[in-house]
């Protein structure tokens, strides 16, 4: 089964996608990670610290280290940087899915299968848009994906064949059985050794890299912004390197956060 995930999914679409902004920006870096070997999870826009540009990827195991992250910022930052856009100063950040990850495609579900999840739909079924429960491998055709719910009143079913291209958010449950399945495939960070063998069941670790976007120069609408005079170089700025980008990379502090 696992064989036949990673065949198909380098062509196969998210069935959760963006609005506005974070579309127009996932459009942008998800051939590019694809080029790269990795697959885009997800794209977050939000106000954090000014503006900020989550990019979360992955490999195609479901695995994302620091060093992928380091190399997914170094590749898209120019990217970004030619096709701008954001209309305003932002972060870049690379982040992986971590052990709760986001279900975004039908592989992922396939992947996760017999694990806890929560699911949201776009619009109701049977009165309700939130299921918690188990899922399972989605449908032969890849069009519907079942969950086994848990503490169901009486008289209501506790199975429902939810629709796939109706979910508007899914990720992973962290349970102690999802940690250790995501150790033992690689797919999560490392974690400390527990006290007498246990293992912990903590929030995962995501490794992320930061960089920041220059500030743009204000200017009223319909109005051309005017040429700056060239002033003669100084012996300062002649020995300044040449090609340097406007987006400047932050030094890795080294810390999963």
């Amino acid at each position: 089964m696992t064989e036949a995930i990673e065949t198909h999914q380098g062509a196969e679409q998210r069935l959760i996608v963006e609005p506005g902004l974070a579309a127009r920006v996932a459009a942008i870096v998800e051939p590019v990670l694809e080029n790269a070997g990795y697959r885009l999870v997800r794209v977050r826009v939000s106000g954090s610290e000014g503006c900020t540009v989550q990019v979360m990827a992955e490999r195609p195991d479901g695995s994302m280290t620091i060093e992928d992250c380091e190399i997914c910022s170094r590749t898209l930052s120019p990217v970004l940087d030619a096709a701008d856009p954001v209309d305003r100063a932002y972060r870049l950040e690379m982040s992986s899915p971590g052990i709760d990850r986001p279900l975004v495609r039908a592989s992922d579900f396939e992947r996760w299968a017999g694990h806890e999840a929560k699911l949201e739909l776009a619009r109701p079924m049977d009165g309700r848009k939130r299921f918690r429960g188990i899922i399972g491998a989605p449908s032969a055709d890849r069009r519907t994906v079942p969950v086994e719910l848990a503490d169901v009143k009486e008289g209501l079913p506790s199975r429902y064949d939810l629709t796939l291209a109706d979910l508007a958010d899914a990720h992973l449950v962290l349970t102690d059985e999802l940690v250790r399945e995501s150790l033992r495939r690689g797919s999560a960070p490392p974690q400390d050794d527990a006290e007498d063998g246990e293992e912990e069941a903590a929030e995962p670790l995501r490794p992320t890299r930061e960089i920041p976007a220059p500030q743009r120069p204000q200017r009223k609408p319909g109005k051309p912004l005017k040429a700056k005079t060239k002033l003669p170089k100084s012996d300062a700025d002649k020995a300044k390197p040449a090609g340097v980008t406007k987006a400047v990379r932050v030094k890795d502090s080294g810390r999963l956060h």
